[in-house]
């Protein structure tokens, strides 16, 4: 799914990307390593739950030529993601951000319809 979406709103950024979000498509845009790629939100938090679950003590303590690099491929898009150790903690650090802000966006909403 390519990012096409001209108006984006910004949800979280670090240093090393940002996620945004765009409602005329109805998706999220991460913006990482110079490269941009949409997921529907679900697809979002399943990406995150696949890179949290990199293990990067097991990626440290290999001394292996090959173990210190993380490959995803999630089927829902075209990129592939090949990650550094220092990307992954990076990529976790902004996806842990968009889910909380996300998640807290989520819980205002519904404060809010309860006492409107």
């Amino acid at each position: 799914m390519q990012a096409t979406c001209t108006q984006l709103t910004e949800i979280f950024k670090t240093g090393h990307g940002a996620v945004y979000q765009c409602n005329r498509n109805n998706v999220l845009v991460i913006d990482f390593a110079g490269q941009r790629c949409s997921f529907k939100i679900s697809q979002l938090f399943d990406f995150t739950r696949k890179v949290n679950n990199i293990d990067l003590a097991a990626m440290i303590e290999n001394t292996s030529r090959h173990a210190d690099v993380a490959i995803l491929m999630p089927y829902y898009t075209e990129r592939c993601f090949v990650l550094t150790i220092h990307e992954v903690v990076a990529l976790k650090e902004l996806l842990c951000g968009a889910k909380a802000m996300i998640q807290l966006n989520s819980m205002i909403n519904e404060c809010l319809l309860q006492y409107a």
